[in-house]
């Protein structure tokens, strides 16, 4: 039997480095102050400190100079300014840059626009006077149907920590603390705000923890935010293993934790279990709080501490003078062309059969079929939007882009749409809209339709935008399904049948079920909700002016059934009901009452979701039980072909680093996302077929070569052990694996570690 050794991953760290600060005690250079400060407060000082005081703030120690912390909705756009349920205040400066959303960003594949992106967010934060962005929102997209699907980032561990990290590095460097979200495990909307997630600590620390992890020791995150569910037991606002002895004991995390607005739930349970700042209200981290202290169920000390950590980071996040904030507008030009560089590099080319794309010289009309092509998505739903100064639709940019190639552009709605119907404290409006569906089941309409053939008849293309909308994929709610709604399908076929030069634009958060719309497009092109610039970069792409070189985040499933959480049973479960945060802070999309909000959020059901799938989320899965998918993760096809080189190794006790030479072999200028996979080839230790550990996004010029490295760390390698509670490298084989995609390897070599 090979011998097992225990690999001490701190040691290791701590023995290669230099004496340099870590990210995340650069906080505590402050602490002699800080101390000095608290010695001075009164204990309801220090209370008031540990709940809002606002919608959107918290309070800071007016006596003694100390600002209150100002928080804003993240992770794509600043929020607008706004009131008690989030009810708008109608300024005139707020409208910020709408950035593409997290599955857009992480199709980049490109830690250089994480960090911008994050930059750009904590830039327009400054003007807006905010402390805290609440982002970026780093779970796992371990659901296909998962509502804020398109707020995350990825369903892999490795990629979504790398972005997580720059962002945080971002943001914090422009003078705005990230608030990383949701910590954790808040992987479904169906039930979260009581759910109790039962994951096994393997499963937690290789999949769900990591991108946390990293952009805690690796970003130096200044604040997290526990989630609404619970994980093995416990609420996250009150789970003392994940914000005691992981979050701060393990990682090192010396700044503040915040809930989830709604998400607390105890006084005694939250204070021990790592608990600063309870959003919103008072009623457990208010008088509760200090009749706990006076009795001495709860040692002062302990309110001191969450003082302390709040303090560090008010201390370094320079607060913005009230004259100065909210003076020019939010959105400005140098972060808006950050939105657009960062939808340039998102869009991915899932297929391109008979090269229908880029769009051919000789077209002289196009038309544009399906309500995609107009609708906007900076904002709707129940989950933070964006007032954007601006948003150019996929329609706009065709036509822009045609105009001056003198090409006819011609647009026909094709579908009905569905809209979540909502209205402040009243009932929603019922005033019928031609265009508006009851349902996303609903039928292809027949004269919608006819309309729709007879300009794909009489165009020389057609361009078809499907997907779903921000009502269909929304936080509070998870998908019934990934089925394409209002009849798509229908649509589809029937333009394909009028005219085979067809194209299909998808225009959403998440993977969606293709199997019927496949056939009858030879071209398909995942166009996400990508920001204030989608439709000028997506026109670029279509026309050929750029290549295109996003990569697939997340796997596309032939069918939802064969996902690891529906194939093993675990999601979605019988027991559902409302949601939490939509009960209390959004009367526009209930129009319930406040009594009848009460008596919901009094009767929440506790159902359980058990992660029986364990660390074989994704392609991990598909992989392992050899289950085949429409679209890989990290597939992504461009208007040129690559050519990889032979690989060459070299090795040391701390990193593994992998050479290899890329060539464009085609006639413009093209970006590749490289991918190294890991394979073990001996292992005794339960692991998935391969597992992503090094990416990166290369630029090429027509016939140029460069010469790549991948670096990851040895430690990257280990796995954790549940019978004795550490991280574990286990020496064997492994080979390593390049290429386009997870189902696309071009070159592979074998070590040993």
């Amino acid at each position: 039997m090979k011998k097992v050794i225990q690999y001490a991953v701190l040691a290791l760290v701590i023995a290669g480095c230099s004496r340099e600060m870590s990210p995340q005690d650069r906080l505590t250079v402050n602490d002699k102050k800080i101390n000095e400060i608290i010695a001075q407060m009164t204990l309801e000082e220090k209370v008031e400190m540990l709940h809002s005081k606002t919608n959107m703030s918290s309070e800071g120690v007016p006596r003694l100079g100390i600002q209150d912390i100002k928080y804003t909705d993240g992770p794509f756009g600043i929020r607008e300014e706004n009131g008690d349920g989030f009810r708008p205040l109608g300024w005139t400066l707020d409208s910020a840059t709408y950035f593409p959303t997290g599955s857009a960003l992480a199709a980049t594949w490109s830690k250089e626009m994480a960090y911008k992106n994050g930059w750009a967010m904590g830039k327009e934060g400054r003007l807006r006077g905010k402390d805290i962005i609440l982002g970026p929102a780093i779970n796992i997209q371990r659901l296909p149907v998962g509502g804020r699907t398109y707020e995350y980032l990825s369903e892999d561990p490795v990629l979504a920590a790398g972005l997580s990290v720059e962002y945080t590095k971002g943001s914090q460097e422009a003078g705005t603390a990230v608030c990383l979200k949701h910590y954790a495990l808040n992987n479904q909307e169906t039930n979260r705000g009581s759910v109790n997630v039962i994951a096994d600590e393997r499963t937690m620390r290789e999949i769900y923890l990591k991108p946390f992890e990293a952009a805690v020791k690796e970003g130096g995150a200044m604040c997290v935010m526990p989630a609404y569910n619970k994980v093995n037991g416990y609420y996250c606002s009150e789970n003392a293993h994940l914000n005691n002895e992981i979050l701060r004991d393990e990682w090192g995390f010396k700044g503040m934790t915040v809930s989830d607005w709604g998400g607390t739930h105890s006084t005694m349970g939250a204070a021990l279990g790592g608990l600063c700042v309870q959003m919103t209200g008072d009623n457990y981290f208010g008088q509760a709080l200090i009749d706990s202290v006076r009795n001495g169920a709860l040692a002062e000390e302990v309110i001191d501490a969450k003082v302390r950590e709040i303090l560090r980071l008010r201390f370094a996040i320079e607060p913005v003078p009230e004259d100065v904030a909210n003076t020019i507008m939010t959105s400005q030009p140098e972060t808006q062309k950050i939105a657009y560089e960062i939808a340039q590099k998102s869009i991915v080319l899932l297929k391109n059969e008979v090269a229908n794309l880029p769009i051919a010289k000789d077209v002289r009309k196009i038309a544009v079929i399906g309500q995609n092509a107009v609708l906007t998505t900076a904002s709707g739903g129940i989950g933070a939007g964006v007032k954007t100064l601006y948003e150019i639709s996929p329609l706009e940019g065709i036509q822009k882009r045609a105009a001056e190639a003198g090409i006819e552009v011609v647009y026909a709605p094709g579908y009905k749409n569905y809209v979540m119907r909502m209205a402040w404290g009243r009932p929603a409006s019922t005033t019928a809209d031609p265009l508006a569906a009851n349902s996303t089941d609903e039928p292809a309409d027949p004269v919608l339709l006819a309309e729709a053939v007879a300009l794909a008849k009489d165009a020389d293309m057609v361009i078809f935008f499907g997907g779903t909308n921000k009502s269909i994929e929304t936080e509070g709610s998870d998908r019934k399904n990934i089925d394409l709604p209002c009849g798509q399908n229908e649509v589809v076929r029937a333009l394909y049948e009028a005219n085979p030069n067809l194209a299909t634009v998808l225009i959403s958060g998440g993977p969606t079920d293709l199997r019927a719309l496949e056939p009858y497009s030879p071209a398909i092109v995942q166009g996400w909700w990508n920001g204030l610039e989608g439709g000028t970069a997506l026109a670029e792409v279509l026309f050929g002016d750029i290549a295109p070189s996003g990569k697939l985040p997340f796997t596309f499933p032939l069918k939802l059934e064969d996902s690891p959480a529906y194939a093993t049973g675990s999601f979605p479960g019988s027991n559902t009901g409302e949601d939490l945060f939509t009960l209390m802070y959004r009367l526009d999309a209930t129009g319930y009452t406040r009594e009848q909000i009460q008596e919901y959020i009094a009767n929440l059901p506790d159902p359980i979701s058990e992660y029986k799938e364990g660390i074989f989320v994704g392609y991990r899965w598909f992989e392992t039980k050899d289950i085949p998918v429409m679209y890989a993760f990290g597939h992504g096809l461009s208007y040129v072909d690559f050519e990889y080189g032979a690989l060459s190794l070299k090795k040391s006790k701390k990193s593994i680093k992998v050479s290899f030479t890329i060539k464009n072999l085609g006639e413009m200028e093209a970006d590749e996302v490289v991918q190294l996979y890991v394979k073990r080839l001996d292992s005794a230790v339960e692991r998935p077929l391969k597992e992503l550990e090094a990416f990166d996004r290369v630029n090429l010029k027509a016939g140029e070569a460069q010469k790549v490295t991948l670096e990851f760390p040895v430690s990257e390698l280990a796995h954790w052990d549940n019978n004795s509670n550490q991280w574990v490298l286990e020496p064997g084989k492994i080979e390593i694996l390049v290429g386009s995609a997870s189902d696309d390897i071009r070159q592979s070599i074998q070590t040993e570690i």
